[in-house]
């Protein structure tokens, strides 16, 4: 089996295990590919993020980016480092990370999952109606009958 194949079985499995076996897991994945490899690194942050271990996923997910990752693992790593940095409480820092994203990449496949975090993000920093305001312009273009409205009253915010 190749190795993204057991990482995804790791992944696949992981409601059924304790946060540290996840962790044990694909520690012992990441381990094979060496420290230097930014899937690796990757998969290592998402691990921590999902034991509740923020603190140590940051670095991980920062030196992924740093060491150039691919898509869709660029923009899940760019979502997931936002994601930590407000639970971390550094909401400010995430809604920076976030817009710079969406300013870069708006038509991604992931661009509303990162339009989600940022409002998430906004909320926590205490800009609710900004955070309103995007989540309003995110559902806009998928109500078939009152979009339109939607995203009006959105842009009046």
């Amino acid at each position: 089996m190749e190795w993204q194949e057991r990482v995804d079985a790791v992944w696949g499995s992981a409601g059924e295990n304790s946060e540290d076996e996840v962790v044990a897991a694909i520690d012992a994945l990441v381990a094979e590919r060496g420290e230097t490899d930014a899937v690796a690194l990757f998969e290592s942050a998402g691990a921590r993020d999902f034991a509740g271990r923020e603190a140590e996923a940051e670095p991980l997910y920062r030196r992924a980016l740093e060491l150039g990752l691919e898509e869709p693992q660029r923009a899940q790593a760019m979502i997931q480092l936002a994601s930590t940095l407000r639970n971390l409480g550094r909401a400010d820092e995430s809604v920076a990370l976030l817009q710079r994203e969406l300013a870069e990449h708006p038509e991604h496949p992931l661009a509303d999952a990162a339009r989600a975090f940022l409002a998430l993000a906004l909320h926590d920093a205490g800009e609710p109606t900004a955070a309103l305001r995007v989540a309003l312009a995110a559902l806009a273009p998928r109500l078939p009958q009152y979009g339109r409205a939607v995203a009006a009253y959105a842009e009046e915010l």
